[in-house]
C-alpha cells in the first residue's frame, strides 16, 4: 500500500544525511540507478514486497544486487530499511529522494509529448523560452513520443498545462459541431 508521508521521512532524512556527509551527488547518482533498477526489474520489486520472504534473505539480495554500484551510505540506507522493514517502500523513497534533491537543487521538470521525436534543436528552443517565460535558472526535459497527438505538442510544467496538437484541435472542432444550432436534430 502505498505510503507518501513516510517516503517523504525517509527521503528527507537520506537527503539531510547525505547533505551532511558532502555525498549528495554520489547519493543522487546511486537513487538514479536504484531507480532504474526498480523500474527495468519487476521480480526486484516484488522480492521487496514480499512477505513471506525473510528479511535476511532480502537483506542479502539487495546487498548482492548493489554491491559495487552504490556508496557506503545508500547500502547502510538500504540495510537500515530492511531491518526497519521498510524495504517495501524503497521506490516511493527514490521517488521522494529524487524530488527532494531537484526541489533543494532548484531544477523544474518539464514534460514535453509530441507526436514524432522531437530534433535537438527544438527541444533546446522549448527549455531556453520555459527558462527565460517562467524565470527558472535548471530546466530538466522530459520527453514522451505519442503518436495519437497526430502532431504538435504538449507541455507539462508543475500542474499548467499547454496542449497544442492537432488531437486537441480536432476535439475541440468535434465539439462545436456538437453545440451547432443550425445542424437540425434528427430523431
Amino acid at each position: 500500500m502505498p505510503n507518501p508521508r513516510l517516503a517523504a521521512r525517509y527521503a528527507k532524512s537520506l537527503l539531510d544525511l547525505s547533505v551532511e556527509k558532502d555525498q549528495l551527488e554520489k547519493v543522487y547518482a546511486d537513487m538514479l540507478w536504484l531507480q532504474a533498477v526498480c523500474k527495468s526489474n519487476r521480480d526486484f520489486v516484488n522480492l521487496l514486497r514480499s512477505p513471506i520472504i525473510k528479511s535476511d534473505t532480502k537483506e542479502k539480495i539487495v546487498s548482492a544486487v548493489t554491491t559495487g554500484n552504490v556508496s557506503e551510505l545508500t547500502a547502510a540506507f538500504n540495510r537500515l530499511l530492511v531491518a526497519k522493514t521498510r524495504e517495501s517502500y524503497l521506490p516511493e523513497i527514490i521517488t521522494a529522494f529524487i524530488a527532494a534533491y531537484k526541489e533543494k537543487k532548484g531544477i523544474k521538470t518539464i514534460r514535453l509529448t509530441t507526436a514524432v521525436t522531437a530534433s535537438e534543436e527544438l527541444k533546446k528552443a522549448i527549455v531556453e523560452q520555459v527558462k527565460k517565460s517562467a524565470g527558472f535558472t535548471q530546466v530538466e526535459l522530459e520527453e514522451k513520443v505519442d503518436p495519437a497527438l497526430i502532431g504538435g505538442f504538449v507541455l507539462q510544467i508543475d500542474d499548467q498545462l499547454v496542449d497544442a496538437s492537432v488531437a486537441y484541435d480536432l476535439r475541440s472542432i468535434a465539439k462545436q459541431f456538437e453545440n451547432n444550432d443550425f445542424i437540425y436534430q434528427i430523431k
